[in-house]
């Protein structure tokens, strides 16, 4: 070929490989066809298969794949079956190709065999110089087995400085043959097959292993009777290492050298597999806390350095029978356990991980502490999938990080089952806002001085459903984790205000309209549209400011700077009011309350529930008097959660609170019965 030409065939089977890695249907048969290619192009020097395969592995994905479609892990995986497709397209056609040349050898040895009578002398030549020259070790054996006589070749591969001759084909036995091979030996023998071959090892007289391509053809005299065999041995060890290497570096991590996600599946299904001897399996998911932090700080190199010691660190804690360790992503390593005695075996095999890293990792000049979760499994074969094994493993191995990390938990099927509920509720959330799922009761706010409706405090509820109705507890934490919150709020603080509207439109609280509370989430006092949307909202519906309170907990409005606490100041310079609420239980400062926009505290029900008994709980008394009166004084007026008795609720009213909430006055509900409440 020209150079171009060779081009363009490149291009071709580039072409064939990258439609297979983005088909839908994933197929990796079309890379044994570009392996056939290459061998059909003469690309067979040593170094060319293995070239081939490095460039598709470093840049067939990177080039020829979407992200968006094709994740990481799918498409190293389609990546690596494809290099297993091509390699085995490769070596058959190569052998292909051999076998050919091999038929054309045993073609010409019969050739030269039968017309011995009529030209002895240019047969035997011509077949001398092919039994000769030949690169293939050839051996011509009787039919008994006795070696009559071998070429330099056959020598050579043997490791023999001359013929091997008065051998019997019957003694190059070696532990790892098939009994197949045997068999075919033995009814060649005896005339019942033509030829046969296969892939068998010879022990080589310096002690080696050669893996050969081995075929054995029956040669038959005149009458039809079997009378020699041909032996063609051809020398596969540096294809076979090839293979195996090909295999090792499919199923082992590049950095750590340890098995990767692919062999630890692979180690796992066999375990799970139907039929398997396997009773029990045990897994422990480890991730190091805080890696993160490690690679932004002081780049990959160290982080990669790191994995490494980690990696050192913890192959001894899974080197015993039926253990093994592989990193399966990232800062993610798995120890697999086949078989534990118990489930206490699983976890000491964390606490040894644990105790391995216990003492600080030296990369470079630096000592880093490493700290790790981890995650363990422990049951029966039976009924499990791999999958099922790692998301539990996954899960539980989260439920030790959030505990406080650098420790192992033991799986949970209560946990799990929690876990996978607020996973779904979480996925659930966007369709829920977008399918009006949500609704909101209405709990009333009584002046205790006359008992009169003041208000009514908005709290969301959503009706799923296949869970039925659940409270904000189950899923506003959610909603503030994905942001989904700001939009909820939003829709809220609409339902809200617009609710507020109609009262007034009624006439409900007499001459003094009826103001609504409506929580206001941390992310939502962050957000940097709160003030232009709550203004917007309360214009589109027609509500006076005074008639919107917002609550913001103690804990966020503590913790806010000048900049976030901005917004909240507008607003009440607006009129809207500003309630502080959860008083109490976020360990703040008094003096603080002075710099806050609040006009409205919110006293926590935890310093109320003393009130209940009869007598009522003295110190409880002090503490409520002591933050009714602080509360005065900054003229902040005081709401009280939480009121559930008549008692309760008349202590609280002698120590001066402004107004309250609680079951005693009523249960939330829908906006039609707040006129009733009270």
């Amino acid at each position: 070929m020209t150079k171009r030409e060779f081009e363009d065939l490149l291009v071709a089977l580039s072409e064939r490989l990258a439609i297979a890695l983005r088909a839908r249907s994933f197929d990796p048969s079309p890379g044994v066809s570009v392996g056939e290619a290459l061998v059909t192009a003469h690309c067979t020097a040593p170094e060319a298969l293995t070239r081939a395969l490095g460039v598709i592995d470093a840049y067939l994905l990177l080039y020829c794949a979407d992200p968006a479609v094709l994740g990481p892990d799918e498409g190293r995986s389609r990546c690596a079956k494809l290099q297993h497709a091509i390699a085995a397209g490769f070596a058959r056609a190569l052998q292909e190709r051999t076998r050919s040349e091999q038929e054309a050898l045993s073609v010409a040895a019969l050739t030269a065999q039968t017309e011995i009578a009529n030209a002895l002398h240019e047969s035997e030549t011509r077949f001398r110089a092919v039994f000769r020259d030949a690169a293939l070790g050839i051996a011509i054996a009787g039919i008994d087995g006795e070696i009559i006589d071998t070429n330099e070749s056959f020598a050579r591969m043997m490791g023999s400085a001359s013929p091997p001759r008065r051998r019997n084909v019957l003694d190059w036995t070696h532990p790892d043959d098939s009994p197949e091979v045997w068999r075919l030996q033995r009814e060649l023998m005896r005339g019942e097959r033509e030829h046969y071959q296969v892939e068998k090892p010879y022990g080589r007289t310096d002690g080696t292993v050669l893996w050969t391509n081995l075929t054995v053809s029956l040669l038959r005299d005149a009458e039809g009777e079997p009378r020699y065999m041909l032996v063609m041995v051809e020398d596969v060890s540096e294809r076979r290492l090839l293979n195996l290497r090909l295999r090792y570096q499919a199923t082992h991590d590049a950095l750590t050298d340890l098995p990767n996600r692919s062999m630890f599946f692979e180690r796992l299904e066999q375990a799970l597999a139907a039929g398997s001897s396997q009773s029990r399996v045990g897994l422990c998911y480890l991730d190091l806390d805080g890696f993160k932090a490690v690679n932004d700080s002081l780049g990959h190199a160290v982080g990669d350095q790191l994995l490494i010691a980690v990696a050192e660190r913890l192959q001894p804690c899974a080197s015993g029978p039926g253990q093994m360790l592989a990193r399966i992503g990232g800062d993610e390593f798995v120890a697999l356990f086949v078989d534990p005695p118990t489930v206490d075996s699983v976890a000491e095999l964390a606490r040894r991980a644990l105790d391995a890293l216990a003492t600080p990792v030296t990369v470079g000049d630096r000592e880093l502490m490493v700290r790790a979760s981890i995650g363990v499994v422990e049951g029966p074969t039976r009924h499990l999938t791999s999958a099922e094994v790692l998301r539990s493993a996954d899960i539980t191995m989260y439920r030790a990080k959030a505990e406080g990390g650098n420790r192992y938990a033991l799986a949970d099927p209560d946990s799990d089952a929690r876990a996978i509920s607020r996973h779904h509720l979480t996925h659930h959330l966007p369709a829920a806002l977008k399918g009006c799922e949500f609704f909101i009761e209405y709990q009333p706010l009584v002046r205790m001085e006359d008992g009169s409706l003041e208000g009514a405090e908005a709290l969301v509820r959503w009706s799923h459903p296949r869970h039925g109705v659940l409270g904000p507890d189950r899923f506003i934490p959610l909603a503030e984790h994905t942001g989904l919150i700001v939009p909820l709020g939003r829709w809220v603080l609409q339902e809200a205000v617009r609710q507020a509207c109609q009262w007034q439109v009624r006439g409900i609280g007499g001459p003094r309209p009826l103001r609504v509370n409506v929580n206001l989430s941390p992310r939502q006092l962050h957000h940097p549209e709160l003030v232009e949307d709550t203004v917007a909202v309360l214009e589109e519906a027609g509500l006076p400011p005074s008639a919107l309170c917002l609550e913001v907990t103690e804990t966020a409005m503590i913790r806010a700077d000048e900049n976030e606490l901005r917004p909240l100041r507008e607003l009440a310079e607006l009129g809207v009011g500003i309630a502080l609420d959860d008083f109490g239980t976020g360990y703040s400062n008094l003096a603080n309350l002075r710099r806050l926009p609040a006009n409205t505290l919110k006293l926590d029900r935890s310093f109320t529930q003393g009130l209940q008994r009869d007598p009522a709980d003295p110190v409880d008394l002090k503490i409520v008097e002591g933050i009714v009166s602080l509360a005065h004084a900054l003229r902040l007026s005081v709401t009280v959660e939480g009121v559930e008795t008549s008692t309760q609720a008349e202590q609280l009213r002698e120590l001066g609170c402004d107004s309250a909430q609680g079951w005693f006055y009523a249960r939330p509900g829908p906006p039609e019965r707040l006129p009733e409440a009270v």
